[in-house]
């Protein structure tokens, strides 16, 4: 199971990549292994040292009843204080923010990849558009030539 968040590809440009846990329930873990959580408006914040994800939405776990879990509380991610470090000052960097990519298994265990981003324009957007269909035009040309 995988959870992709594709539009952080598409309004961010990824410099660096990073791995790391996430503090979850027991209903949490039920609900993202039945596909039910959503990445696509989510961000990291580093408060006190630790990096939390907000806005991550994780839908309800229907056998869950009176133990189910808050649906976007903030969910603290688990990283190494070397790491956490270095992410901080990237930060410090005019424009760039924290972003979840993907979300998947590892293991039985939940891990999230986190991208220090850069936003894009809107021509930068246009260019990313043009340049990919260029390639798709190659490659039918290719498909078609042989």
């Amino acid at each position: 199971m995988e959870i992709v968040n594709r539009k952080a590809r598409h309004d961010y440009f990824i410099e660096e990549v990073y791995e790391a846990g996430i503090v979850l329930s027991g209903t949490e873990i039920k609900s993202i292994r039945n596909g039910n959580c959503n990445i696509k408006d989510c961000y990291g914040v580093i408060k006190h040292g630790e990096i939390f994800l907000l806005n991550m939405y994780i839908g309800p776990y229907k056998e869950g009843n009176m133990f189910n879990h808050e649906e976007t509380r903030n969910r603290k991610l688990l990283l190494h204080k070397k790491e956490i470090k270095k992410i901080e000052q990237s930060l410090e960097l005019k424009g760039l923010t924290l972003i979840p990519i993907q979300l998947y298994f590892k293991k039985n265990r939940v891990k999230v990849q986190l991208g220090i981003c850069r936003g894009k324009k809107n021509y930068d957007k246009r260019n990313t558009i043009k340049e990919r269909d260029r390639q798709r035009e190659v490659a039918k040309n290719l498909k078609n030539y042989r």
